[in-house]
This record gives C-alpha cells, structure tokens and sequence, in this order.
C-alpha cells in the first residue's frame, strides 16, 4: 500500500501542480513544466514520468478493447465500441477523437521529458539512463497502440512546432513500427532497465528488462513476424537469469483456484506479472466493474455482459469441445456450466455460480429467466443480464461501495509469453510435443485439467486443427484482458466472429427455431475493407488536411 500511495501522490502533485495537456495533436505546453526553472531535481523529474506511466495504459481503455471483440458485448444505452460494432461509426465519433487525444497527449509528455532530463544536475547517470528507457518504452507503447487504432499516424521523436502540428502528415505504420522496434531493441542491449528479480518492494509496477523483451514480441507478434516471436518469448523462457524470473502463478492454498487468485488484490506483483498498470485503492480507482458485475454485488445496472460465444469456447474438463467437431458426449445444453474449463467459473457469472467471498462464505447467483432474483433475467431492456451472464474477472472483493476498484490491471504476463511461443512455433511448421508441453500443457495444468484429452499432445492433429486448438486457448486463457479484438485483427477473422448476431444463454420457453433458443443480444456488421482500422478523427482532419485522405470505409 504504501508503494501504491506514493505513486498515487506522485500522480496528483504533477496533475494539479503542472498539468498540461494536449487538446489537440496542434497545441504545445507553454507553462512552467518546460520552463527551465522547473528541471532542477531528479524527483521533479520522476513527476513528469510517472506522469507519463498514468498516460500509457488503464483499466478503461482494457475494458474499452474488450467490448470491440466478440468476448463482451454492450446491451443498455449507447457505447462508442458498440457503434464501430454495429457498423455505425463515423468520423465524428468522440472514441475516435478521444483516444487520439489521450494518446498524443502521453506522446507529449515523453518528448517534454527527454527534451529537458539534461538539464536536471542532481541526478546520477544510472537514475537518468533507466528513466530514459522507461520514457522511451511508454512513448514507443503509445505509438503502437495508435498505429493499430489508426493505421498510418503523425510520428514524430521530437517536439513539434505549432505550424508544423497544423502541417504534419501521416507516417505509414511500418515506418513506425521500425521505430518501435528499433527502439525496443536499443533498450534491451543497452541493460538500464533492471530485471524483476532486483525490484525493491516500491518500485514494483515499475518497467523491466523483461516487459521490454514482453512487448517487443508483441510487436511482433501483431505483425506475424512469427520467428521473431519464437527468438523473444524463446530467451525469455530460457534465459530468466538475464530477462527475470516469471512463471505461471500457483495459489499453493489451494491450487485449484489458482486462476482465480490471479486477479485478486491479495495475489497483485505476483510470479506471472510482467507489468501491470498500478491502481490506489481509495485514491487512484477504475469502477468500470459497476456495469459488469451482478446486480446483487452492488452493480447499478448490466450493460456489458460475457457472449455467449465466449462461453462456448471454454472447453469441457475433458478436454473436448462443447460445439461441433469433437464434440463431448457428456455435454449437455440443459445443465451447461458442469465439468467446464475452471477458467469458465473464474471469468464469467453464470446461472447457479458458486460466488465466492472473500471471508469465504458462498452466495448462489442465479440469472436463469424465472429465477426470481435480482440477477435474473428479465427481458433485454431491464437492468439485469442481457446474455444470462456477468464478469466476475477482476471483480475487486474489497472495493467501496461505489464500485471504486484499486485492483492493478496485468498488461504483460508470463501465460502470454508462453501462448506466443506456442502459437510461433505452431506457424512455423506444427508444433512439437516439447514444445506443447512447455505451454499449452503447462497452461491447462495450472488451470486446473487432468484429462489426457486436454493435457496430452495432440499429435494426429494437422498444424490447421493445431492453430484453432492454439487460438481458442489463448482466447479463454486472456479473456477480459483487452488482448481478443487485437487477435481478431491480425487472424483477419473478422468476418466470421464480428459478423452477425451476438447471442446469449438458452432458457425454457425460448424459441428453437432461430439460433437454436440462444437469445439474440446484438447485431454486428463488419466489413474487412473498413472495421479492421478506425477513422481518422474529423475534428483532426478539419485542423489539419494533411491528414487525409481518411482511412477506407470513412
């Protein structure tokens, strides 16, 4: 806690003190945080870093990333992701100004940093380097991630004038990805970024050498640059005493839940954490869990409910399927959360749950239609459910009574590290038994399987059954993590998941003649020559025509 804090306080100083912020990508700073009198100790300079940390990631837009896949769908009002879903996104939409904006916005926060660290005197150069690499690893993270909301963007390294700012024009992306890398790979060679090993118990949520390494494959990984994804996640497999040590987290309490335990308050920093946005219980808080969780935990109303999509991936603990090919013959519609995948019971709230409490006692959830309780479902505009599901991963056992949630949120762990190296190694010809062992095997284990069928190689599957084997696990294995819509992006299957009805659970009395009683929840409309990017702002465009022409479909 008292790490937390002090970041949190960081944090405020710097946004009260010396807030700037950049409105639009044409406005520059003029107050006293580029001002020379301001850069004069080391601590005014950790501010405008941490600052800049603030800026890189958080837990909405986590949840905002979700609700473009297929995993979480919005059932109550409006929402920006459902309307790009939808098809009904236009240039003017506020998610694509917004996003443009905090994101430009952290861009300048990084440029205002390295353009003024040397000034600063009292500050020993091992300080200085390391801050630097974290400056340029934050600026590097924005910048990918706004290539793949936009496609080409405006990139610059340095600051910009105001003329320049109304002039610039759009980079292509793989001239910014060859910046991104490149500048990933200066920063692991040059060694100022510690290991996690070394981390003082403050400095936790802090970047390592091994996030670097983390997120380098990850660019990769968007890319399909699969064998430089197998090198990266390969060395950070097998070289922990160089990049840190990190492994699939156990609950040794109880092993079981161990899943489970990985997004609680009590397991944060834990083995499988890489990197992590740091929350503030009371202070610094995300409450996005309001619209999420069931009414009965204090939710004021569902509006963004678990697909029923998703809960058909979530194999049996058997290890087959519950649709189609290999289907499992013990499977049964009428009682279908019984001998699932324990990650099922871990991520989403369904009929009959077993809702754990953190004093341990068991409350019973019920939202089958009829059921009468608050969680029930109802109809699709009451406030319950919409799909006959709920989130429960990263529900926040000891948050305020307002929803206001001071759980971290994991951006880097080590299940990813492995499921890259696993889906590598499968496309660069089809994955070996070692290797299956080493990751998928590995993964389900923790999960808590025992079947063969689920834990065994698979070595009659062809290297295509082997990829959607490998693909579903690492939609289960991530979900509600923000990761799903960018897997969409680069499978290019956006036609076949985002196109169509969305659905919820089946009920007696609903009708089996369409969609076999899955209740329809939404209607999703995709087009592989428009959604797979998004639009260039219009208030952008109006300031600056450099920027067009607009991406496709816009």
């Amino acid at each position: 806690m008292k790490m937390k804090k002090a970041i949190y306080i960081i944090i405020t100083v710097l946004t009260v003190t010396l807030f700037f912020s950049c409105q639009k990508l044409t406005v520059s700073p003029t107050d006293k945080f580029t001002d020379e009198s301001y850069w004069t100790s080391a601590s005014k300079a950790k501010l405008v870093l941490n600052m800049a940390y603030n800026q890189m990631y958080s837990a909405g837009t986590m949840w905002q990333d979700e609700q473009l896949s297929d995993n979480l769908v919005h059932t109550y009002g409006t929402s920006d992701p459902f309307s790009i879903r939808r098809g009904e996104a236009t240039p003017a939409l506020s998610l694509f100004a917004n996003q443009w904006k905090n994101d430009y916005g952290g861009i300048k926060t990084c440029l205002v940093f390295l353009d003024n660290i040397d000034r600063i005197q009292d500050i020993d150069e091992t300080t200085k380097n390391r801050m630097i690499d974290e400056i340029r690893f934050i600026r590097a993270f924005i910048y990918f991630r706004l290539v793949n909301y936009y496609g080409d963007v405006p990139f610059f390294t340095d600051e910009i004038t105001l003329d320049d700012a109304y002039n610039v024009k759009r980079t292509p992306k793989s001239e910014v990805m060859a910046f991104i890398h490149s500048e990933l790979d200066d920063i692991i060679k040059a060694g100022n970024l510690p290991v996690s090993d070394n981390l003082s118990e403050d400095e936790r949520g802090r970047i390592t050498l091994g996030a670097a390494v983390a997120f380098q494959a990850r660019a990769y990984l968007y890319e399909n640059n699969y064998q430089k994804v197998k090198e990266l996640t390969g060395e950070m497999i097998n070289d922990q005493d160089t990049y840190g040590h990190y492994s699939l987290f156990t609950y040794n309490a109880d092993k079981a839940m161990s899943y489970f335990m990985l997004f609680t308050p009590e397991q944060e920093y834990n083995s499988e954490v890489i990197l992590d946005m740091t929350y503030v219980p009371n202070l610094k808080t995300w409450s996005t869990m309001k619209s999420m969780a069931p009414i009965s935990k204090k939710a004021e109303i569902s509006s963004d409910n678990p697909t029923q999509e998703l809960v058909d991936a979530y194999m049996t603990l058997n290890g087959l399927p519950v649709k189609g090919t290999g289907k499992d013959p013990s499977y049964k519609e009428s009682d279908p959360y019984v001998n699932r995948d324990p990650r099922l019971y871990a991520t989403i709230v369904y009929d009959n749950y077993k809702w754990l409490n953190k004093d341990g006692s068991i409350d019973i959830i019920r939202t089958a239609k009829g059921s009468g309780t608050d969680d029930s479902y109802i109809s699709p505009v009451d406030r319950q459910t919409k799909t006959g599901y709920y989130v429960h991963k990263y529900f926040d056992w000891t948050m305020s009574d307002n929803y206001e949630s001071g759980l971290n949120i994991i951006m880097f762990r080590y299940a990813d590290v492995l499921l890259m190296y696993a889906e590598a190694c499968n496309e660069l010809g089809k994955i070996n038994e070692t290797e299956w062992d080493a990751t998928i095997r590995a993964i389900r284990a923790r999960a808590g399987f025992t079947a063969a069928a689920a834990l065994d190689y698979p070595s009659t599957k062809s290297q295509s059954e082997l990829r959607e084997d490998i693909r579903n696990e690492r939609r289960v294995e991530l979900a509600m993590e923000g990761l799903r819509w960018f897997d969409i992006k680069r499978w290019k299957i956006g036609q076949d998941v985002l196109n169509g009805y969305m659905h919820g659970f089946k009920f007696a009395g609903s009708d089996q003649s369409v969609d076999g009683g899955y209740i329809r929840v939404a209607q999703y409309q995709f087009s592989d020559t428009r959604d797979y990017i998004w639009s260039v702002p219009l208030d952008q465009m109006d300031l600056n025509p450099n920027l067009k022409p607009n991406n496709p479909g816009y």
